[in-house]
């Protein structure tokens, strides 16, 4: 059976590896730390002794579990409780919305038949009007004469004709039939006297004609006379006139008719002339004073608006100077900033000439010289750098705002309780499963005190997370420092002071293990009023509690002055707008894609939502509490687990819901490409002044890495700490970082590029284990970075150059010289001390002046070859390419050995 770890057995045992290192020590089982490994023997003793242990760990686990359970039921009975509630309360509400909507609907229909009734006795009104002033019309039309008075009864005149020539024909369809029978006998005489009739009805007609045309102006009277004479019945004894009267009684009857509608049409155009004469008067009476309002609500709603802009500009810490100047990326080329000034490009590189900088259009230019060519061209402009192109900006209207949780980030050194402090509030374990008890990534949780709602962010506390809790204090409202008692102040205690100040935020101390023996909460206190933190009871601004999260002292204090700050600082957010936020954390997961973890601090993200994250976009699949459940929403200060994005973004990037996608993917484009741009402007040309470096740089060793991590923020806490590390004679490139597996792409890319991998909370794939072996390619898991950055300080410090040390190996006297063969002068020497061999180098010391430095050329013992010289014995040397050899001089022999470097 093969050797078992401290770390792995304590993994086993379900308790930490100090635990069990401290169990070891009482068994008297030597082992130095968490990564020694036990023999068989030792495993077997621990199992045997420590089962009653295990055992009653694992029914404190399970009695702990239980009532995790049991809690965990409570609280959703209470949720579905509450549920209920909210359900009946929204039903009740609806139904008073229904009804409030039923009465004010049937207001409104009374109203609108009330507005009816008003307008229909107003139609009226207009119609009685309009017939009172035709009627008035006619009466003034005709002159008030005799033949006058005649014409104003025109019209009841005609009506009564009507009347009787409608009796008249009743009868005379009546007798028709009667006189059907005489017509046949009288048809000749009838045509005889129609003759006659028609001929003198002709000549009257011709002679009506005549007079008509002579004398225009007396139709009227000669009209009404007709008219009156022909009113009178035919004789019926003279049936000739009789028939001759009554044609003319028809024509006089058309003729009459023609004048009364002549003079109908005439009065309702003259009434009509005058009404629009009258509304064409009014309009023009009130034309002016409506321009006049116009104007004004048009001055004051601009004056409005400024007055807004204004706001929105002091909420946002802008100059409202600066609200209608020209905004410019970085780095704007010649182009782009003729096309934002609206000038031709040709002024600007004109100015450039004249100011020494001749450019081209597609240059980059200086943020100086962009400000010298538009004052120069008399124009404002302000500069955007690539932070404030990545951050948002919103104005939300005071009226809008409602109170919002209070967002909390517990920061201090590692081990000081940070996470026991949140387990001991969630009571979720949270503790247990971190990697060597080490909080590893920013971890948002949420918990409700009091019917409030408080979000809870955890930070790393050892050094190589710097980034992470600069992170977390951006995005909170309140830091909980938490410095232990018995161990005071510590290097990451300081760091996180200063992150919290840098932010502005309030600080809440919390003095941890006060039931250790050594706890001196007075001690802390004492320290950090070095660093400005200053207890209230002393006349400070911080406020202290004394807690022990482990004993669960004093966490009910703690939470009511976080909520007693909470109040003071009056938090609340705009819950009915697009959502925006921050972006804690990010991974890529094997099984749901792009998965990042977000705070909201503005408005309320939905599923289904488009948001752009730093360099990504995508629309919200699904949305996971703290808890793991899915939930539909969340509003400000919710941190939510979201899927959906298109890539990883960076932890810390912003994030903002827009509402329409093509918006989105262009400025996620947008923001990709000036990435890249960047990036390749990055590299780094050879030039005069950094031609010897570069070459120097060529006996420069390299080592290679790609990095995969679970989350972001762990490539960027061991990329920090790699870059820490001294890399003057062995340089650490990481050619790759992402996060997610190790897949085969990976092997085949550390193939190319001589590469080692390493996994920091991740493993590879099947496919990536056996690439890797074929190809001889090394990859490194890690769960703790402290055993990460080991390693590879241990790689990189056998990559160091060996250190040459000399080594005296002898020295000898020269006694004579003589001349050998091959060689020239060769010296006759005693060895004084030591050992000369025939490999060593020599140095020959004349008057204390070395004046030969190298090889031996022949080494004898006499007649023959000799491999070394001891010290008391006599031979011969011959020096390499020396001549120059006299009697007293001193042969040192010595090598060089080759030490491995430790640092």
């Amino acid at each position: 059976m093969a050797k078992v770890r401290v770390s792995t057995l304590a993994k086993e045992f379900g308790m930490t590896s100090k635990e069990l290192m401290g169990h070891l020590a009482e068994m008297k089982i030597p082992a130095k730390s968490a990564s020694s490994a036990l023999e068989d023997a030792y495993v077997a003793m621990v199992r045997k002794q420590l089962a009653p242990v295990i055992e009653a760990r694992a029914q404190e686990v399970e009695a702990a579990k239980q009532a995790e359970e049991e809690a965990a039921a409570a609280e959703e009975a209470a949720r579905a409780a509450e549920a209920e509630r909210e359900r009946i309360a929204a039903e009740k509400a609806r139904e008073e919305e229904r009804r409030q909507f039923a009465a004010a609907q049937a207001a409104e229909e009374a109203a609108r038949a009330e507005a009816e009734a008003k307008k229909k006795a107003e139609q009226e009104r207009l119609a009685r009007e309009k017939e009172e002033a035709a009627r008035e019309a006619q009466r003034r039309a005709v002159p008030a004469s005799d033949s006058g008075s005649r014409f104003r009864s025109l019209l009841d005149q005609i009506a009564a004709q009507e009347t009787v020539l409608k009796e008249k024909k009743d009868a005379e369809n009546k007798a028709k039939a009667e006189r059907s029978s005489e017509r046949g006998n009288r048809r000749g005489n009838n045509d005889r006297r129609g003759g006659r009739r028609n001929d003198r009805n002709a000549a009257d007609s011709n002679s009506e004609r005549n007079a008509s045309e002579s004398r225009p102006h007396s139709h009227r009277t000669n009209a009404s006379n007709n008219i009156a004479a022909g009113m009178d019945f035919p004789n019926p004894d003279k049936q000739g006139k009789g028939k001759k009267r009554k044609g003319g009684h028809n024509n006089e009857e058309d003729h009459y008719s023609r004048m009364a509608r002549e003079a109908e049409e005439y009065s309702r155009e003259k009434v009509l002339e005058e009404a629009r004469a009258a509304v064409e008067e009014a309009s023009r009476e009130s034309t002016g004073r409506r321009k006049k309002r116009k104007e004004k609500r048009e001055r004051e709603a601009a004056k409005a608006q400024e007055e807004r802009k204004i706001e929105e500009a002091l909420a946002q810490g802008v100059n409202p100077e600066e609200l209608d100047a020209i905004k410019v990326s970085q780095g704007v080329t010649v182009q782009e900033l003729a096309e934002a000034l609206d000038v031709p490009a040709n002024d600007i590189i004109k100015r450039l000439f004249l100011l020494g900088t001749p450019l081209t259009m597609t240059q980059s230019m200086s943020d100086d010289l962009v400000e010298l060519v538009a004052d120069d061209l008399g124009r404002q402009i302000k500069i955007i750098t690539p932070e404030e192109e990545n951050t948002f900006s919103f104005y939300d209207d005071p009226a809008d705002l409602k109170p919002r949780a209070p967002v909390v980030t517990v920061m201090g050194h590692v081990d000081h309780g940070k996470t026991s402090l949140l387990d001991a509030i969630r009571h979720t374990g949270v503790a247990a499963g971190e990697a060597g008890g080490i909080t590893q990534a920013i971890g948002a949780s949420q918990v409700m005190i009091n019917g409030r709602k408080i979000t809870f962010i955890d930070t790393p506390g050892h050094a190589t997370f710097t980034a992470m809790r600069a992170r977390g204090a951006k995005v909170t409202d309140i830091v909980i420092l938490i410095v232990a008692a018995d161990d005071g102040v510590m290097p990451q205690t300081i760091e996180s002071i200063n992150h919290a100040k840098a932010a502005g935020v309030p600080i809440v101390v919390a003095v941890n293990k006060i039931d250790k023996p050594g706890a001196n909460p007075d001690r802390v206190r004492q320290e950090l009023t070095e660093y400005g933190i200053i207890p209230e009871e002393w006349g400070g601004q911080n406020m202290f509690v004394n807690i022990s999260a482990k004993q669960k002292i004093g966490i009910d204090d703690l939470l009511e002055t976080v909520l007693l700050q909470a109040d003071v600082l009056e938090l609340k957010a705009n819950p009915d707008t697009f959502a925006s936020g921050n972006v804690l954390e990010a991974k890529l997961d094997k099984g749901r894609g792009s998965v990042a973890t977000v705070l909201v601090t503005r408005g309320t993200l939905h599923v289904g939502d488009t948001l752009v994250a730093g360099l990504t976009y995508g629309r919200v699949r699904a949305m996971l509490d703290p808890k793991g459940h899915a939930v539909t929403e969340a509003g400000p200060s919710d941190a939510v687990e979201i899927l959906g994005l298109q890539s990883v973004p960076n932890a810390g990037d912003e994030f903002r819901v827009f509402e329409d996608e093509r918006e989105a993917r262009a400025l996620a484009d947008e923001r990709s490409l000036k990435a890249r741009i960047e990036e390749q402007s990055r590299v780094k040309h050879v030039t005069l002044e950094n031609l010897f470096e570069t070459i120097a740089d060529a006996e420069v060793k390299e080592l290679n890495l790609i990095i995969k991590a679970d989350v972001q923020g762990s490539i960027e806490a061991l990329q920090d700490s790699l870059d820490k590390m001294d890399q003057s004679e062995v340089r650490i490139n990481t050619i790759h970082s992402a996060v997610g597996a190790i897949n085969e792409t990976d092997v085949v890319l550390a193939d190319a590029s001589n590469a080692i991998i390493i996994g920091f909370g991740v493993r590879p794939d099947g496919k990536a284990r056996s690439a890797a072996e074929r190809e001889g390619v090394e990859i490194r898991c890690y769960d703790v970075i402290y055993k990460c950055l080991e390693e590879l300080d241990a790689a990189r410090i056998g990559m160091l150059k060996p250190t040459e040390v000399e080594v005296s190996t002898g020295s000898a006297t020269v006694l004579d010289t003589f001349k050998v063969p091959k060689v020239g002068i060769a010296a006759g020497v005693r060895v004084e001390e030591g050992e000369i061999a025939a490999t060593d180098s020599v140095r020959l010391v004349r008057d204390g002046i070395v004046v030969f430095n190298g090889k031996i050329a022949s080494m004898r013992h006499y007649k023959d070859e000799a491999k070394s010289l001891k010290s008391g014995s006599e031979g011969g040397i011959g020096l390499e390419n020396f001549q120059d050899i006299k009697p007293g001089d001193t042969i040192e022999g010595y090598r060089i050995d080759q030490v491995a470097r430790t640092e």
